[in-house]
């Protein structure tokens, strides 16, 4: 229950033609609590609850659990959320070792941001940048969604 990532900024949108899914997003936040986030996401038309945890020093690894929940369910609990709601599209890209990237086109007040993320099996995995990846902003609680849904 381990999540192990390397989030970038994107600095063109060659990522959209080696897409294999798209995925529109509306996530909320009932607790923004740096030490532990609770969010309610919808995906398309699924519903999910997660909880992280704090970052470890590189800003790459925090304990994540992730449940599937009824969309009726996340429909009502987005209504109970802090202010501030992030809308994004989500491009999957497939990479080598079957790693795959997320990119998020952001919506609404972050209109403009894309960012990259890849997860990795333990913080010394090795992967390939794609050429449409920009400067990495890992651990840089700016670009936390959490952050970003109330800046």
């Amino acid at each position: 229950m381990k999540e192990t990532e390397k989030k970038f900024l994107v600095k063109n949108d060659e990522y959209k033609l080696q897409a294999e899914r798209v995925h529109h997003i509306v996530q909320a936040y009932l607790n923004r609590n740096p030490n532990r986030t609770v969010r309610i996401r919808i995906n398309d038309a699924v519903g999910f609850i997660t909880v992280k945890g704090a970052s470890n020093t590189s800003g790459m690894s925090r304990f994540e659990w992730e449940k599937e929940i009824p969309i009726e369910e996340a429909r009502e609990l987005i209504k109970l959320a802090e202010p501030g709601i992030i809308e994004k599209v989500r491009y999957v890209i497939p990479s080598e070792n079957g790693l795959r990237w997320e990119v998020d086109e952001f919506l609404g007040e972050n209109e403009g941001l894309v960012l990259a993320e890849i997860e990795l099996p333990d913080e010394k995995t090795t992967f390939e940048k794609p050429d449409w990846l920009g400067e990495e902003v890992t651990g840089n609680p700016k670009y936390y969604n959490a952050n970003l849904s109330k800046t």
